[in-house]
């Protein structure tokens, strides 16, 4: 089975397998979305949607934010971890927002790259998901491991990982393809011991029976 095959076949399989797959950062509003996706570095979403609640009721906009004292933000957020940069990156955001966009987060990758503390990565969430534009495929750790695993990409830079993923996977999935890995690396390729062996696309994937063969694998049961 060739690359481009392989990636067919999990595009139709994959939905049947985890049909309400979505984005697990709870938001209501673009702006809302762009912070949450911030403050998710290097932290798990459930410890997000923790935070958030409080947060979106202290600060409602764009011009909230970037009024908010620093000390205060900080502590607001301090459980997510780097909550100095993040408090800085959603500041200096919500500034630019407000100044440049008339308090509106903007809806292309130019744009939203040009925001400070803003990567390819978290426009990439915002555009998929608050305004449902397939402009690229998020790269997180989920889908580098699984694309990686799945035989699709050799590469270990996300940029490069996201390139070869935009040539095998049609534009139209490109949001939920990731939501797809992402839950499927949640629930059952883990980082340490995936349970290939009761893994649903294990006839697609090269590196399952390896990983059994050298007991890498979580036993069955």
């Amino acid at each position: 089975m060739t690359r481009a095959e392989r990636a067919q076949q999990l595009v139709r399989e994959l939905p049947e397998i985890y049909p309400d797959a979505h984005c697990e950062l709870d938001f209501k509003t673009p702006l809302q979305l762009l912070v949450a996706t911030i403050l998710s570095a290097q932290c798990t979403d459930k410890r997000v949607n923790m935070v958030t609640p409080a947060l979106f009721r202290t600060y409602r906009s764009a011009k909230d934010f970037a009024a908010a004292d620093p000390a205060q933000l900080e502590k607001a957020i301090q459980s997510t971890g780097f909550f100095r940069n993040k408090a800085k990156s959603i500041r200096a955001a919500a500034a630019a927002i407000e100044q440049e966009h008339d308090g509106k987060v903007p809806r292309t990758m130019a744009a939203l790259n040009a925001l400070p503390g803003v990567g390819r990565k978290t426009a990439n969430v915002v555009l998929g998901n608050a305004f449902q534009i397939d402009e690229g495929i998020v790269v997180d750790t989920h889908v580098a491991r699984l694309s990686q695993r799945l035989g699709l990409t050799k590469q270990t830079d996300a940029v490069k990982i996201e390139d070869d993923l935009m040539k095998l996977i049609p534009r139209p999935h490109w949001t939920n393809w990731s939501h797809w890995l992402i839950w499927h690396g949640r629930r059952r390729c883990f980082a340490r011991k995936p349970d290939c062996r009761n893994c649903e696309v294990l006839h697609l994937c090269p590196s399952g029976p390896r990983f059994i063969r050298r007991g890498e694998a979580r036993d069955s049961g």
